[in-house]
Formats: C-alpha cells, sequence, structure tokens
C-alpha cells in the first residue's frame, strides 16, 4: 500500500503560479512512477504528467507543456506539480497517483495504470 496526501491547491487569478506537493508513506515511494491526474466538473479524469522512478524522465500532455513542471524528491518522498501561467481551463481537482509499471510514455499517460490515489487538492483559476 502507498498513501498519497496532497497539498497546495487554492485560488489563484489567470496568469498566476501554485505548487501542489504530494507526501508519499507506505512502500517504498522510489519503485513508483509517479503522475499527477486532474478532473474537472462534468468531465473525465484527465492525465496532466508523471515522473521515472529517478524523475529524469517526465511526459506532459500537451495543454501544459511549458507552464507545468513535474519534479520529485525520492529522500522526502515528495512529488511536486508546479503551475506557472495559469488558465481558467486549469480548474480541476488535482490528484496525486502512483503507478507500478515501467517507463513507457504510453502507459504511464493512461489514468488506468495508476493504482493509488491521494484524495486531491482543488485548484480554481479565476479569469
Amino acid at each position: 500500500q502507498v498513501q498519497l496526501v496532497e497539498s497546495g491547491g487554492g485560488v489563484v487569478q489567470a496568469g498566476g503560479s501554485l505548487r501542489l506537493s504530494c507526501a508519499a508513506s507506505g512502500r517504498t515511494f522510489s519503485n513508483y512512477v509517479m503522475g499527477w491526474v486532474r478532473q474537472a466538473p462534468g468531465k473525465e479524469r484527465e492525465f496532466v504528467a508523471a515522473a521515472s522512478w529517478s524523475g529524469a524522465s517526465t511526459t506532459y500532455i500537451d495543454s501544459v507543456k511549458g507552464r507545468f513542471t513535474i519534479s520529485r524528491d525520492n529522500a522526502k518522498n515528495t512529488v511536486y506539480l508546479q503551475m506557472n501561467s495559469l488558465k481558467p481551463e486549469d480548474t480541476a481537482v488535482y490528484y496525486c497517483a502512483a503507478a507500478d509499471t515501467s517507463w513507457i510514455p504510453r502507459d504511464v499517460r493512461n489514468v488506468e495504470r495508476y493504482r493509488y490515489w491521494g484524495q486531491g487538492t482543488q485548484v480554481t483559476v479565476s479569469s
């Protein structure tokens, strides 16, 4: 079991920034691909970003490339999502998730690959 707890959400104006954090406990954090997934009201879950076990490899959905950065600190069992130049369409509940999978970008962009999930943190971007 891996327990995940997100923090850092809030309300921000368009163009602003937020940094989400996800603290993990339980099994060895560095064994898992870590991802961020979001869900807007009335919409399906959407993959946002993922980082490999070491954090050396990352992948993003096209709409956040150049604006969001995923990183991880395995010594602190924490993964981060730095979100800059936020847009109203980024408004959603953001979930941290862990996947016990090989680093294949096509696979880690599939939300069904993620076994463990946090409770989510709300991000609201006002126009």
